[in-house]
């Protein structure tokens, strides 16, 4: 029997997952590195901790396995996005690699913003401009480290550097070149006109192949270091982002999912590029050749529910320890006790500031509305309703060109059935939740590997492969009690933006 090995390279560790050429998950093994956070924004990781990651994984996964290297049939990658690592020609990191998220290049998106419009970059890129993006990153490596600059040959993301460790081929593809926020969506090329602005030289950005490309086999070396046959193709794979796309089965126009963990995002797959007139949302390349994937992630979203848990939860902790529950299952319970709006209470889930669709760092979170008459659970309510509800103004933006009926939700937040009940009653759409909430990039990177080398016929095989624990359809009286509920979110955010301009001026006094 063949299998397919795909790693998925996240900030906390890699994932490896072997599944066999039937689609099915046999095995998975994760290994931990670390991250280095200082100077109040920066990021850093070693790649080399990426390249032990790969190496001990997949050693530990063909030995779970009972199986001989020869019977892997191709490895294929998930990586994390949006970083900035320099290689000289023979592939050697020059310093750390700057991570997603790093947020040093102010000073560099800021000039950037001086050579051209924001409007002209985000119909050209898909993306703002942003100290959050590769070329910005890079921009800062060349006017604060002239002489890694001056070495680097390349720059390329944590799976485009694995895919060199094990080929020797400097390849990106659509899905990663797009997180440098210096491609022209329209073209799938790097744009002359930010590169220019941004006075880079374009030669060390790596050339751009298909996701599904086979960028080479398995060198002598690397099969010494990792435990994998000589010989063995190598498919480039693509983002986390996109092959979560695929794995939640995200694969043609309108198929919609949305990502519930820390931060949460609403994704989906149309046939061109996406630019909203308001600039809420971006648009990745998409891993299905001559797709995107339109896309709005916001900053805190099951964590806003966390650091309830943490502050105001404590006796729910300590009794879901004595029972052995999550503490969330109290939290939910709780939660249903209170009715669509929650008596009234609204919460603003701006813990970190916030991404799309609001794009303020100066945002902040508050409850309002509060009332003696209201309790805790209007308080846990309230916080599972703001982050519906801010993730919904992401899907109303898509909704404006794309009908969107239905949706399929991973990650942590897809466990509780009071919200997947709330998120089908806010977005007035179908909710589908798969068995499997954790594990669709790793199955993106599988089938990207699996058709790349025709294991697969097409992606469409990831239908057979997602199994459905349950599907939620809105309820008619809740979908029209929240209608009043996001008229008044959307006032609310709008009230507070002079307080949030004010507290910000004080705070930089």
């Amino acid at each position: 029997m063949k299998y397919i090995l795909a790693h998925d390279l996240g900030t906390s560790g890699n994932k490896a997952t072997l599944f066999s050429a039937e689609g099915r998950l046999m095995a998975s093994e994760v290994f931990g590195y670390r991250c280095r956070y200082f100077n109040t924004n920066w990021a850093e990781q070693d790649p080399e901790d990426w390249w032990r990651a790969i190496c001990v994984t997949s050693r530990n996964l063909i030995e779970k396995a009972g199986i001989v290297p020869g019977d892997i049939a191709v490895v294929s990658f998930s990586g994390q996005m949006m970083g900035c690592l320099c290689v000289d020609r023979a592939g050697r990191p020059l310093r750390p690699s700057i991570i997603w998220a790093d947020q040093r290049a102010q000073a560099q998106a800021a000039a950037l913003g001086e050579r051209i419009a924001l409007r002209d970059f985000y119909h050209i890129a898909g993306h703002r401009n942003s100290a959050s993006y590769g070329l910005q990153k890079l921009m800062w490596v060349r006017d604060n480290e002239p002489e890694v600059y001056a070495k680097t040959y390349k720059i390329l993301n944590a799976k485009d550097f694995i895919v060199l460790r094990l080929t020797g081929k400097f390849y990106t593809e659509p899905s990663d070149a797009t997180s440098n926020a210096c491609v022209d969506l329209n073209t799938l090329r790097w744009s002359e006109k930010i590169v220019a602005a941004s006075g880079i030289d374009g030669d060390k950005l790596p050339e751009i192949v298909p996701s599904t490309t086979v960028a080479g086999e398995v060198t002598a070396w690397a099969a010494a270091q990792t435990g994998l046959k000589a010989g063995t193709p190598v498919v480039m794979g693509g983002g986390d982002g996109l092959c979560s796309n695929v794995g939640a089965g995200s694969i043609s126009p309108g198929r919609t999912f949305s990502y519930v963990g820390s931060s949460a995002w609403v994704a989906t797959t149309s046939e061109k590029p996406f630019f909203d007139e308001e600039m809420r949302t971006f648009t990745w390349a998409h891993i299905v050749p001559g797709l995107y994937s339109p896309t709005g992630t916001m900053q805190s979203g099951g964590g806003s529910y966390s650091w309830v848990k943490q502050q105001l939860a404590k006796y729910e902790t300590a009794v879901a320890k004595e029972q052995g529950l999550s503490p969330y299952d109290l939290m939910n319970e709780q939660a249903a006790k209170s009715p669509p709006g929650s008596n009234g209470v609204l919460f603003l889930p701006y813990l970190l500031g916030e991404r799309a669709p609001r794009w303020n760092p100066d945002s902040t979170a508050a409850w309002l509305g509060l009332k003696m008459e209201n309790h805790r659970s209007d308080l846990f309510r309230a916080v599972l309703e703001g982050v519906t509800m801010n993730l919904n103004v992401i899907l109303e933006a898509f909704r404006e060109n794309i009908p969107i009926d239905e949706i399929l939700v991973i990650g942590g937040g897809a466990k509780g059935s009071v919200w997947c009940q709330m998120m089908a009653d806010v977005y007035n759409a179908r909710i589908k939740v798969p068995v499997l909430l954790e594990e669709a990039t790793s199955m993106g990177a599988a089938v990207t590997g699996g058709v790349g080398v025709g294991v697969f016929r097409s992606f469409d095989v990831i239908d057979q492969m997602i199994e459905l624990n349950g599907t939620i359809e809105p309820n008619p009286a809740a979908v029209k009690a929240y209608g009043p509920v996001k008229e008044t979110f959307e006032v609310c955010y709008k009230a507070m933006l002079p307080v949030y301009e004010y507290m910000a001026r004080q705070k930089n006094s």
